[in-house]
């Protein structure tokens, strides 16, 4: 399978659905289902049983659910611009590159 081109605490935009043009940071990448939880996105609301042993309380938690990755695209640091990703081989590495201005994606 392809490394995917999304990976954890990068910026992105979200490009379609109720939330689209909404930014955020990517808190968690699901690779095998290719989806992205992005921070303050999709909130859904889960109703959930008091735990006293684990200290959970009841009620309805507020969370972010998950994102298609294909409806999400990288925020480009250099230029601030949403972009597609490109790879180049830096020395003895590769790294990932913004397709707009050239810059490296990658700290």
């Amino acid at each position: 399978m392809q490394q995917p081109t999304i990976r954890k605490n990068d910026n992105v935009v979200i490009t379609t659905g109720k939330d689209s043009g909404k930014k955020g940071r990517v808190l968690k990448v699901l690779p095998g289902k290719g989806r992205v939880v992005v921070e303050g996105v999709n909130i859904i609301k889960r109703h959930t049983k008091p735990n006293p042993q684990r200290n959970i309380k009841g009620g309805i938690v507020e969370r972010e659910g998950t994102v298609h990755a294909s409806n999400v695209q990288l925020v480009c640091p250099e230029c601030g611009k949403m972009t597609r990703i490109g790879h180049r081989v830096d020395g003895d590495r590769q790294v990932r590159i913004c397709r707009k201005c050239e810059g490296v994606v990658d700290k």
